[in-house]
């Protein structure tokens, strides 16, 4: 019997996945689904580059014909939900997909904690669109604002996402000689929570000078259409709010019979959930690994998906699964044309920066489109990383 394996999202998970299945499935009697909104792969750890230079999304999108064998059917529509009984995908326009087994890498929604007015008022930065709109904002704020009233922008969340859209909002005021105010706001007490105090100090130093003024140990209460209100401080008005705090799983998963935590589906270290059929990684998922459980990040996702490749196909074939460990290989952070790098493997420097870092960062990102596609297009996507 032909086995119908169908795979959710076409980000870092996604992509990935659907690459590793493609040669599992080489010989095994299966047909491969791929079911995306976009008909395309966004590098979305460069998605902050759009902010400042739009031209650049051509370097970092990469179309799914590019990725997928003509052999792989690929589905472009947006998941409406999961029906685990049914084993069907339910997607918009009423139509549905069947499945025998189901890969879930829809990846991730912004989480905005039930913070009155964020979600009607602040932008976000999940997918192209966004980025393509925060920089037409800024564009706009600073076209109307003047050295003596500069347009203020602020940034919600000091994370990655947070940190390197300051930096390009940074690189768009200094190139543009634009009159604009950036303020990078977090409830915590220091930037990069949860990271190591070396690499949270010297990320702090770039953003200062870059002239980003850091707020912090304060959280936002409230966000109305031109101010957001802290628990503490002074109300911050803004011209251009971006929010970057936190991640949720997708709408599609409301509902889901499957086990999770906010819509992201747990998982075991070997990806399967609570129903054997499904499996699930990147951002969709929350995988056991013990006390220190897998971040949502690139990194992560591009390691589950090599993995969950090959798990499918073992349960095709009713073979045992492979258990998945992270491997952090070290952080790497732009802001603006500088970027640092932290515990990176086989780097005897734990902290560094300026040119090396920023090759480095490059080169990760250039090394993801040339697994996917090739190294010419990786190389031609150069100068946009």
């Amino acid at each position: 019997m032909t086995e119908k394996v169908v795979v959710l999202g076409a980000g870092y998970a996604g992509a990935g996945a659907v690459q590793r299945l493609e040669e599992e499935l080489h010989h095994a009697d299966a047909e491969l689904t791929w079911i995306s909104e976009n008909n395309y792969h966004l590098v979305l750890h460069e998605a902050h580059r759009v902010i400042r230079d739009p031209s650049v999304e051509n370097d970092i999108t990469i179309p799914v014909g590019d990725i997928a064998s003509p052999s792989t059917e690929f589905v472009q529509a947006r998941v409406e939900s999961v029906d685990t009984d049914d084993q069907t995908v339910e997607l918009d326009g009423d139509d549905s997909v069947e499945y025998d087994y189901l890969l879930v890498a829809l990846g991730s929604q912004t989480a905005y904690y039930g913070i009155p007015g964020m979600e009607e008022n602040a932008l976000t930065l999940k997918n192209l669109d966004d980025a393509r709109e925060i920089h037409d904002q800024v564009e706009a704020a600073a076209s109307q604002a003047s050295r003596n009233d500069p347009a203020t922008v602020v940034i919600g969340g000091a994370g990655l996402s947070g940190i390197q859209s300051a930096g390009e909002v940074a690189e768009y005021r200094d190139e543009h000689r634009a009159p604009i105010d950036i303020y990078l706001v977090e409830a915590l007490e220091e930037i990069m929570p949860g990271q190591d105090s070396e690499l949270q100090g010297t990320v702090r130093r770039h953003l200062e000078e870059a002239d980003v003024e850091i707020l912090t140990d304060d959280p936002i209460t409230e966000a109305t259409e031109d101010a957001i209100e802290f628990d503490e401080g002074d109300p911050l008005d803004y011209d251009v709010f971006v929010w970057t705090g936190g991640i949720t799983g997708q709408d599609a998963l409301d509902g889901t019979e499957l086990d999770n935590e906010h819509n992201r589906v747990t998982t075991e270290s070997n990806f399967q959930t609570s129903d054997g059929s499904v499996f699930a990684i990147g951002d969709s998922a929350i995988i056991d690994q013990g006390e220190d459980p897998a971040p949502p990040t690139a990194q992560a996702a591009w390691q589950a998906a090599e993995v969950a490749g090959q798990n499918i196909a073992r349960a095709i074939n009713d073979q045992p699964l492979k258990t998945w460990t992270y491997d952090d290989k070290g952080t790497l952070i732009s802001v603006g044309e500088t970027a640092v790098a932290h515990d990176v493997d086989s780097v005897p420097i734990r902290t560094f920066n300026s040119y090396p870092a920023k090759f480095l960062k490059k080169a990760v990102a250039a090394r993801w489109i040339a697994d996917l596609t090739s190294w010419p297009r990786a190389l031609k996507a150069w100068d946009s990383l």
